[in-house]
């Protein structure tokens, strides 16, 4: 099956063919047709599976067979770097057909957005907390909107957004298309579409199965030796790009320093950076100029680089719905990809529901000289807490008060 079945408008056509898609990905096919017909879409599908595209055709092409107004399309997305990417998605597919996009985040001046805004443009991607601001400033019109989309609608809930993007539906047409969305499909997103939808066409691409072109190998480490085992790793395998996570922003600017330090092509993406920065360490990991990537999962969410060979997960993932969405990176349109995890001590809790995702494609890594954390020891136990000595006295509660006094 080719994009040809779909008779989009020829305009539409040319920016397809100039973007070199050939044929359309299994959510492209699934959904697609729903969406061109006019019904609300829930669909459940992985980062990398070609999504972006399966709104922004069948959106591109009601909006050229509508009426000649402004403002007729709003796509939400959770991160700048999404809307940013959801936006250049629309630009390089409609760059035929004269239909105008932006993207509206925080983090950057609001003054020129107003100053697009007041220009009028067809379809706007937005980020919930300054797309919120817009629409208490009076700078920007809903009563256009034909096309809601809500995307990375799991990711908007973890990040707290529920609250506004109830605020902004308020202020939208009732009659209008909705698509949503979403990696995984939590209690709280159920609710969130049943609100929303109007007898939604349900579409599941692969749910809570991380993509069958990665590879998933964990290597057992302690914490003080993860940088160890990294470089080694980095070192072993080439120049490759790769995407590095951890937990934290302020661990994230410290290991892509020590990697730079190091000698290798390195740089951070995180919460702390300007969007200026974070700009331009994504533009760097695209071009090649850097080849790792060090991210957190809020800043890496919904990225797509073509091409990144590896993801290691430094810092294991929270839980197993995260593991996915990292992984996604990698393996993408049918490439191949690995994926490598340091499995600390601590990690037990989420190490096992990330083991009952992957089953028998989970597989352990021997390293040399590198120990396994948390396996069982033959001897026995010492006892915790410690048995009390002989002829000991616990002291009385004023005791202790009045002892706490030399300490002040």
């Amino acid at each position: 099956m080719t994009f040809d079945v779909y008779h989009f408008n020829s305009k539409i056509n040319a920016g397809i063919q100039a973007s070199g898609y050939s044929l359309p990905t299994p959510i492209q096919k699934e959904a697609m047709p729903h969406i061109l017909s006019g019904k609300d879409v829930m669909g459940l599908a992985q980062t990398g599976t070609g999504k972006t595209a399966a709104f922004v055709l069948p959106m591109l092409q009601r909006l050229l067979g509508g009426p000649k107004r402004k403002g007729r399309a709003l796509i939400i997305a959770p991160t700048r770097e999404l809307a940013e990417q959801t936006h250049n998605a629309i630009m390089e597919l409609g760059r035929k057909t004269g239909l105008t996009s932006m993207s509206i985040y925080g983090g950057v001046g609001i003054q020129p957005q107003i100053r697009r805004l007041q220009k009028g443009v067809d379809i706007v991607t937005a980020c919930p907390g300054r797309l919120l601001d817009h629409i208490n400033r009076g700078t920007i019109r809903l009563s256009n909107i034909e096309v809601l989309v809500l995307d990375e609608a799991d990711q908007m809930f973890d990040m707290g957004f529920f609250p506004d993007i109830r605020k902004i539906i308020k202020r939208l047409p009732a009659e209008r298309q909705n698509l949503m969305f979403s990696a995984t499909m939590p209690e709280d997103i159920k609710h969130l579409a049943s609100e929303i939808l109007k007898d939604p066409v349900r579409i599941q691409i692969g749910h809570k199965v991380p993509i069958a072109t990665v590879s998933h190998t964990f290597y057992p480490v302690t914490t003080q030796s993860k940088n160890t085992l990294l470089l080694r790793l980095l070192n072993r395998n080439g120049t490759e790009s790769v995407l590095v996570f951890t937990r934290t922003k302020r661990r994230s600017q410290t290991l892509a320093d020590h990697l730079e330090r190091a000698g290798h092509d390195a740089t951070a993406l995180h919460g702390n950076l300007s969007q200026s920065r974070r700009q331009k360490a994504l533009d760097g990991f695209r071009s090649g100029r850097f080849k790792i990537l060090v991210a957190t999962d809020v800043a890496a969410r919904g990225i797509d680089v073509r091409g990144i060979s590896r993801v290691i997960n430094y810092d294991m993932p929270a839980t197993a719905d995260a593991y996915t969405h990292r992984i996604g990176r990698t393996g993408r349109a049918e490439e191949t990809g690995d994926a490598l995890t340091f499995v600390c001590g601590e990690d037990k809790g989420p190490l096992r529901a990330i083991k009952q995702l992957l089953g028998s494609k989970l597989k352990y890594a021997k390293t040399e000289g590198f120990s396994v954390p948390g396996r069982v020891s033959k001897e026995r136990p010492k006892q915790w807490p410690p048995a009390p000595k002989k002829n000991f006295r616990p002291r009385r509660a004023n005791e202790n008060r009045r002892r706490s006094k030399t300490f002040l």
